[in-house]
């Protein structure tokens, strides 16, 4: 069972292991949404995410015998990195099933605490499902991700921490992929104050929890598809899951384009990089339905590579028009060029890309295509720059960005 003295218990343990991660007041996401927002900032754990709790004291608790034994667990990422790192405290060997579409830095982080990594299957069901025949195989004690309690246990002593600094804390939001996450912070706010609300968050495309609280029964999805990998799952934990029906006050959902707007609010405004499925809470403040509440949003990681970070970033300024592609038909004569660019740079506007089609008609003379890719600063300005080349019978078009 998920009691207050494990809770308390599990508290002191982690903090052998884990970073203090304290309460963020945020004035951007306060002032947007209404509410008093407090980020908690796990991403900035020394494992890159919340995971080395739940996993550290999953294995306290284990036998020496079942140490011994090797530790191997499924994961995409976080909650590898978690096991990697408490079994090398341990000092006992650490077997991690990955799913082949881990991004890279989870990858090579879990190797360099020392445990063998084996990538295996296109999502983590698929991962769990080979690292327990490798286990039967070879004897490993398995530790569990999500669905067990000692691991549960671990995880809810963010709650802990949050009612310590915000003791009125009056809503917890917290990232949903598996459950046990959410069913050890729901579980041990609930116990701390029954008034409180906790909400879980999924993505849209891997809304596997919202759909078995629906059910009322855990139910496996046909599959998902988020960028938000740690919370790519298809069948939620069954052991945790009556205390997310008991304790979760209800449960959200966001899509992928709100998690691109997110990462460049956090970016941009609170200087962290948190990985896309750390992101959900903060997407889903504007979701909630309160103002004038006290709020608290788990960030539950940051473990994100350069590469997908990039890719990100360049969607986010295009979803906030930030960067746009406009074509313009032109004469194909000297000068035409420059009086574009001229009006252009009238309006403040940074052209970054230019790409000329002379085939896009059989008239030369006629018209030939100008696409301009320019960063504005957002979407008045952009429509600014609109409006000056439409006044130059350019008969500007917006067309689809690509960088």
């Amino acid at each position: 069972m998920l009691t207050l003295d494990k809770f308390e218990e599990a508290s002191e343990r982690v903090k052998k292991v884990i970073q203090e991660t304290k309460l963020i007041y945020s004035d951007y996401f306060s002032s947007n949404t209404g509410n008093k927002v407090y980020l908690k900032p796990e991403n900035m754990q020394y494992t890159g995410a919340y995971k080395l709790r739940g996993a550290y004291y999953k294995i306290s608790t284990l036998s020496d015998e079942e140490r011994e034994k090797g530790l191997i667990t499924a994961s995409a990422g976080n909650h590898a990195q978690g096991v990697a790192y408490a079994a090398q405290r341990y000092g006992v060997k650490a077997v991690i099933v990955m799913p082949t579409t881990t991004p890279l830095i989870k990858v090579n982080r879990t190797k360099s605490y020392g445990a063998e990594v084996v990538l295996h299957g296109d999502v983590y069901d698929e991962a769990c499902e080979y690292a327990y025949r490798l286990a039967e195989e070879h004897g490993y004690t398995f530790v569990h991700p999500f669905d067990d309690l000692a691991v549960a246990t671990g995880q809810g002593t963010i709650a802990m921490e949050i009612f310590k600094e915000l003791p009125l804390v009056e809503y917890i939001l917290v990232p949903v992929g598996g459950g046990g996450l959410a069913a050890g912070v729901s579980t041990l706010a609930k116990l701390l104050n029954p008034k409180i609300k906790v909400i879980g968050v999924e993505p849209e495309g891997a809304s596997c929890m919202q759909a078995s609280v629906e059910a009322g029964k855990v139910v496996t999805l046909p599959g998902v598809s988020t960028i938000a990998d740690g919370t790519a799952v298809k069948t939620p934990g069954k052991t945790i899951f009556p205390y997310i029906q008991k304790n979760l006050d209800g449960i959200v959902t966001v899509a992928d384009d709100d998690l691109i707007t997110a990462f460049l609010d956090m970016v941009e405004n609170h200087k962290m990089i948190v990985e896309n499925s750390g992101l959900l809470t903060v997407a889903a403040l504007k979701k909630i339905g309160v103002t004038g509440k006290r709020v608290a949003a788990i960030l539950s990681g940051g473990n994100m590579d350069v590469i997908t970070m990039s890719s990100v970033v360049q969607q986010g300024l295009i979803f906030r028009n930030r960067i746009f592609t406009v074509s313009v038909r032109l004469p194909d004569k000297p000068g035409e060029l420059c009086k574009v660019a001229q009006a252009i740079a009238a309006e403040q506007g940074n052209v970054i890309k230019l790409e000329h089609n002379q085939f896009v008609t059989t008239n030369r003379s006629a018209a030939v295509e100008l696409r301009i890719t320019m960063e504005s600063f957002g979407t008045e300005h952009k429509n600014q720059i609109m409006a000056a080349l439409e006044k130059l019978q350019y008969n500007p078009r917006l067309v689809q960005t690509n960088l």
